[in-house]
């Protein structure tokens, strides 16, 4: 009997190894065919020991940075906005330390170390102020802390469906919250993404309504290297509002805020345990705090999109386009 339980185990062992040498094999030829297939876009700036990828392109001033929000689609979450901008004026799209192409970075991955990061790839890079900042859902606060760090650089913003520094309490008044699933899942993944169980499980989850095909493709064929970082962001998501709510006066720079206020579909009610009448009440909490955030500037704007989900960029790029073009023209009017 022992004997034939040694030799199960031996044999259970020698599956366990094969399929471990087996699935990091896969996922290494992934990482080369994904930087075979989906180069960076612009240019890698070192800014002290690591890279982060840059993308500019057009000319004139101001210059507009584009803060994609809490994903793993990087510089690729305004491909549907950038080169429409960048008709009129200079336009700069990255991804933050660990996503898609750019080098990982020191944690903790709160708003001002990716503050810093994104000053340091501009200056490097060679882009120079006025900027007009283009900040989505998490890339709000990012814009924000960078703004109180770094405001001398920034002449105006836009904000597309972003957080709110109290968004987390506030949200308690439709429901409590809880451990989240997704977020067990993507620290596991994490683990697990040398053996190419990420990779292979990707193209199963969902994208984002509306994204463009290519992107798709180019987010999927990095999402395990680029999950970690999201991963660390989430990690820091509370430092990273508290900071933010530290700065909520923009003075007289222009501002347009955009809130998506197309109802919440079916599948993310389900995965948020919320009723439509929650779902409905989310969403008017949500537009709320936005009428907050247009208050932090004398000059602005506020936008409700009534047929775009939160990635307005993706639903209704021209409406992000247009709101961009009226900061950047404003601006401009300011600086004559």
């Amino acid at each position: 009997m022992k004997k034939w339980l040694f030799r199960g185990l031996i044999a259970l062992a020698s599956v366990v190894v094969s399929v471990t040498a087996i699935g990091s094999v896969y996922e290494a030829m992934g990482r080369r065919e994904a930087a075979i297939d989906f180069p960076p876009p612009g240019k890698m700036v070192d800014i002290g020991g690591r890279s982060i990828q840059l993308d500019c392109r057009g000319t004139g001033s101001p210059t507009v940075v584009f803060e994609s929000g809490l994903d793993m689609h990087g510089s690729l979450s305004w491909a549907a906005v950038q080169d429409a901008v960048a008709e009129t004026t200079r336009a700069c799209t990255y991804s933050r330390a660990g996503i898609m192409w750019s080098d990982p970075g020191p944690v903790p991955r709160n708003g001002k170390s990716i503050a810093e990061d994104l000053h340091a790839a501009l200056e490097r890079g060679g882009e120079q102020g006025p900027f007009v900042l283009v900040g989505h859902s998490l890339g709000g606060p990012y814009a924000m802390t960078f703004t109180k760090y770094f405001g001398n650089d920034v002449a105006g913003l836009v904000l597309v469906d972003p957080s709110h520094p109290e968004q987390t309490s506030r949200f308690k008044a439709v429901r409590e919250t809880e451990p989240s699933a997704m977020k067990i899942i993507s620290k596991l993944g994490t683990a697990l993404a040398w053996s190419g169980v990420v990779r292979a499980l990707q193209p199963l989850f969902p994208g984002v309504p509306n994204q463009l095909p290519e992107t798709a493709r180019a987010v999927t064929a990095y999402a395990s290297t680029s999950l970690k970082a999201a991963v660390h962001e989430i990690d820091a998501m509370e430092q990273t509002l508290a900071e933010a709510g530290t700065f909520r006066r923009l003075g007289n720079r222009p501002l347009v805020v955009l809130t998506s206020m197309a109802p919440l579909p079916a599948g993310a009610l389900a995965a948020m345990k919320m009723t439509p009448e929650q779902g409905r009440q989310f969403k008017e909490i949500w537009k709320g705090m936005h009428d907050e955030e247009a208050s932090w500037s004398s000059s602005s704007q506020h936008m409700l999109i009534p047929d775009a989900g939160h990635y307005i960029q993706f639903d209704r790029p021209a409406m992000v386009t247009a709101a961009v073009s009226s900061v950047v023209a404003r601006v401009r009017g300011k600086l004559k």
